[in-house]
């Protein structure tokens, strides 16, 4: 019995260094894919900044002047840098100190412009997610639950980034003069807020949602109707589908994590057997014939 449980004990310490192997493996292909999604949410927001600008309210677009347009333009910009160092935050490696210094510098970089331009962006900025508490966010464990937690609280940081990003992007185009300044901020959020699930594919640019809504007259109730609002919604999804490196990033994840479950039930598995060893040996000891 003692020689079971001797070999369930090196089952287990085998399986916990193949999951310390696919935790490395996990990270790093985070790693990489965090870094391309930051590239490419910059992209997608200004490729939906534009398309709003241009397609949605073109005369309210028109209205603002040269600068005025530039301030926004680059004030857009810097919301996509802000959330591309916020996604790349959430990984610790031991590179971590000298990736952090790089994006230090980038941002020093991009505090170069006027001060009312500052003042928008850095309004926003504190919107975004306080990350002093994200060293819990480690991938060097050999317990597949810990590591299928990591997992699924990195998602959940960066779906929460891009609904923040959402949210300040159209907080951004409202102030400038571009989206309505009678919409409410309520809808705004809700337009940020609109889930993966309940994201159709619809005719048109991604990432972005029309809304219909209706707005009251404060004076004259009677005036009051249905008035049809578009609004920037960034969408992993919609994201991941136009960037082919991203989408090929997410399927090795997809892979590394089908891995993953699988080590994770024989883990389970061989801890079940060697309690079951333990117990009938344990047993064995106690038990005494009268």
């Amino acid at each position: 019995m003692a020689r079971a449980i001797e070999r369930i004990e090196r089952d287990i310490a085998a399986l916990e260094e193949a999951i310390r192997a696919i935790a490395v493996e996990l990270q790093k292909a985070y790693a990489s894919y965090l870094n391309t999604l930051g590239l490419a949410v910059r992209k997608q927001l200004i490729l939906a900044s534009y398309h709003l600008c241009t397609q949605g309210y073109p005369e309210n677009f028109l209205h603002l002047s040269l600068n005025q347009r530039q301030q926004l333009q680059q004030a857009i910009r810097k919301l996509g840098q802000l959330a591309a160092e916020q996604l790349l935050i959430y990984i610790k490696s031991e590179e971590s100190g000298e990736d952090q210094e790089d994006e230090g510098d980038e941002g020093d970089e991009g505090d170069e412009g006027d001060e009312e331009n500052e003042e928008v962006t850095s309004s926003s900025s504190s919107l975004f997610l306080d990350t002093s508490n994200s060293q819990y966010l480690t991938a060097n464990t050999s317990d597949p639950i810990e590591l299928a937690k990591w997992q699924q609280k990195l998602e959940e940081a960066a779906q929460e980034i891009l609904k923040k990003l959402s949210h300040d992007a159209n907080l951004l185009l409202q102030k400038a003069g571009v989206l309505p300044k009678k919409l409410p901020e309520p809808i705004l959020a809700a337009a940020a807020a609109a889930s993966e699930a309940s994201a159709e594919v619809m005719p048109g640019p991604p990432n972005l949602l029309n809304l219909v809504i209706e707005i009251e007259n404060e004076q004259q109730s009677e005036d009051s109707g249905l008035t049809q609002i578009m609004a920037i919604n960034l969408r992993l999804g919609e994201i991941e589908f136009a960037d082919v490196t991203l989408s090929s990033e997410r399927r090795q994840i997809r892979s590394i994590l089908v891995q993953l479950n699988k080590l994770g039930r024989e883990y389970k598995k061989r801890y079940k057997e060697k309690a079951v060893a333990e117990a009938e040996a344990a047993w064995r000891a106690s038990w005494f014939e009268n």
